[in-house]
């Protein structure tokens, strides 16, 4: 019985760098989109308190506020679920840790 590293070692390299490019496309383009809407959220923020000033719109700031806490709560629950499936994804782990690393490249450089 022998092990034929030869052959196994391309298809690794395949597995890792094939991640490792989605994970980088996925990682830069989930900045960009991140970006533009944190810019659309302070432009509507900023509408809003232009809006108040001239008294054409009165903004219960309290609601707004609780709003985004909702949705921070929300976010780490859901981060909770994802790290629950994560787990369940081992048996991939050469695309995984590829797609990881690439990720975190692609969202750092966008």
């Amino acid at each position: 019985m022998s092990l034929d590293i030869g052959g196994m070692l391309p298809q690794l390299g395949l597995e890792v760098g094939g991640g490792a490019l989605i994970g980088g496309i996925i990682g830069y383009a989930a900045k960009k989109v991140a970006k533009i809407i944190a810019v659309i959220v302070g432009l509507e923020l900023a509408l809003f308190k232009f809006l108040e000033t001239r008294g054409i719109l009165d903004v219960n700031w309290e609601a707004i506020t609780g709003a985004a806490g909702n949705a921070t709560q929300t976010a780490g629950e859901t981060s909770a679920e994802v790290n629950s499936y994560a787990m369940s994804l081992l048996s991939t782990l050469p695309v995984g840790a590829g797609f990881t690393g690439g990720f975190l490249i692609g969202f750092r450089k966008g």
